[in-house]
């Protein structure tokens, strides 16, 4: 009794799974001071492309950004001192040359009527000239041109306080109504024409201030306006100059380095990979040269490997077919003797058998056992050999009747043991119902010839599916096999025991092996812990759909 893991042993599987198979090669050591010197801009790494690039750029945006906020600012301020300031000083001067006036008529009412509101009006228009006076000075204040204004403003205010202090003061300080005569009259209208001619030129000056500050904001805003498109102009010119820099030294080499390997992987092998570019491209393509230099090498020696294998594959198939051939006619050559060696033994005991002592008897047994043994041997043999080259594979084999078949095989040394065959569900699988047979054939008939004394064998065979594959069991409460022969016993004339105990060639779980693996399968012995159970237990695997052996035919 055997049973190998399919391709590993069980502690590998997980399960029945094999472990993955993993390719690889020796490296392309192209050591960096082994790379050949580059040219131009293959001198340059895009590190040092971009940081240089990135410098300059941010310098130009950094200019381009300060010039467009100073010019910003400077429209800000022009317009704040226009609103804020100028305007606001204008309307004042209005309300400054509508107080005088006011004054006037005020104190005129009261020295006709002696009306006690009118010198209220009166000095609430001098109040009103006063804090006019005062909001011009303060609004003015660190506006370029306005110490102009201020002494405009100085005149115009000192030659109103004179025309009070001569004639309004004096009439608002005495009883009213008392009237105004002529003289005096005259006087004080020389005086107020006076105060009021100062505010033509004050008006003039504010005016020109206005313009001033009216133009500074026009040529502010138009710096800002040519400042901000320079500016925006900077930013897509940056973009640009980006966008060519990325295109040069990353984009172009890459785009000329892909279409070299892709023809190189057409099979233009000779094509160079010479690429200009930055260091970082340029060390790529040469690395990839070296790669495409060593496929090459390798590619010409896998070529003289191929066509030697081919020869020796061609030589090996024929000397197969010769060894099969041989085999055959061996086997029928070989048993003839064996036939005849058996036969006279066995007539030579018949015939003197009471000449013979009990010595000479059993030397005729040993003869013919051993010329028994030779022809099982020869049989064994030949059915390994013939392993999927004789019959046509079926696409659907009904496994249920393909065992059922092996049990009636065995009826005589079930009967004789008085074994008990349980069947439980089988598929249909495609395969060789003759090997198929074979194959359950052997495992049953194992499982019942390494049976315990005194105990019934008892053999079950069942099956689940698992993804693509049926996974069988054949189960058995025999003598066992323990886990350390799980690969050993898969081997063509291993044996774990003596002739004189078990009889057998030794091949029967070998040719269960190539069986399960001729149908695409794997078969180990089953070596997790039991319990108390005695027995063994075998699995194999089948696949559910046809299975495609090395030379392309289903199976």
């Amino acid at each position: 009794m055997t049973a190998e893991g399919p391709r590993s042993g069980p502690e590998e599987r997980g399960g029945g799974i094999p472990r993955k198979l993993r390719l690889g090669g020796p490296a392309v050591v192209l050591p960096a001071e082994d790379l050949p010197e580059g040219h131009g801009m293959g001198r340059l790494r895009l590190v040092r492309i971009y940081q240089i690039g990135a410098l300059v750029l941010g310098l130009l945006l950094l200019a381009a950004f300060a010039q467009a906020g100073t010019a910003l600012y400077g429209n800000g301020k022009a317009r704040d001192v226009l609103v804020d300031q100028v305007d606001p000083a204008t309307l004042e001067q209005f309300r400054l040359s509508t107080a005088v006036t006011n004054q006037d008529a005020a104190i005129r009412d009261y020295a006709q009527d002696g009306r006690d509101e009118h010198l209220v009006q009166y000095r609430a228009a001098v109040q009103r000239e006063a804090e006019s006076a005062a909001r011009i000075r303060r609004l003015l204040s660190g506006v370029e041109g306005g110490e102009d204004v201020y002494r405009l403003l100085e005149k115009a205010t000192a030659d109103s306080h004179v025309w009070r202090a001569a004639f309004a003061d004096q009439i608002a300080a005495g009883p009213g109504g008392q009237g105004i005569d002529a003289a005096r009259s005259r006087e004080a209208r020389r005086l107020l024409n006076q105060a009021r001619g100062d505010m033509t030129p004050l008006q003039v000056g504010i005016t020109e201030l206005h313009d001033r500050a009216a133009a500074s904001l026009r040529s502010r805003a138009s710096i800002a306006l040519w400042s901000t498109v320079a500016a925006l102009l900077m930013v897509v010119v940056a973009a640009l100059l980006l966008a060519v820099l990325f295109r040069r030294t990353v984009l172009t080499p890459v785009s000329s380095l892909t279409g070299r390997v892709r023809a190189v992987s057409q099979g233009d092998f000779d094509a160079p990979l010479d690429v200009p570019g930055p260091a970082e491209i340029y060390e790529l393509a040469v690395i990839i040269d070296a790669m495409r230099e060593r496929i090459i090498r390798q590619w010409r020696s896998s070529e003289d490997k191929t066509r030697l294998l081919n020869e020796q594959t061609e030589e090996l198939r024929r000397s197969n077919a010769e060894l099969e051939q041989f085999a055959y006619v061996a086997s029928h050559d070989l048993q003839e003797p064996l036939r005849k060696v058996a036969s006279f033994c066995q007539m030579i005991e018949r015939r003197y058998g009471d000449q013979l002592d009990e010595r000479g008897r059993k030397y005729i047994a040993f003869a013919v056992d051993g010329a028994k043994r030779m022809q099982a041997l020869i049989n064994d043999l030949l059915s390994f050999s013939r392993v999927g080259r004789l019959n046509e594979p079926e696409e659907s084999v009904d496994l249920a009747a393909v065992a059922r078949r092996a049990v009636d095989n065995l009826g005589a040394l079930v009967e004789e043991t008085g074994a008990e065959v349980e069947l439980r569900d089988l598929p249909s699988v495609p395969g060789d119902r003759t090997q198929l047979t074979q194959l359950f054939q052997n495992l049953i008939g194992n499982a019942i010839k390494f049976r315990r004394e005194g105990v019934p064998p008892r053999v079950v065979i069942d099956a689940r599916r698992d993804g693509d594959e049926w996974v069988f069991a054949c189960a058995d409460n025999g003598i066992g096999v323990e886990p350390r022969y799980a690969d050993r016993i898969f081997l063509i004339f291993q044996r774990l025991h003596p002739r004189d105990e078990y009889t057998g060639t030794g091949i029967g779980l070998a040719l269960c092996k190539k069986i399960v693996e001729f149908h695409g399968g794997r078969i180990w012995l089953d070596t997790g812990d039991r319990g108390d159970a005695p027995g063994t237990t075998f699995r194999w695997t089948l696949p559910v759909r046809p299975h495609i052996t090395d030379d392309g035919d289903d199976t």
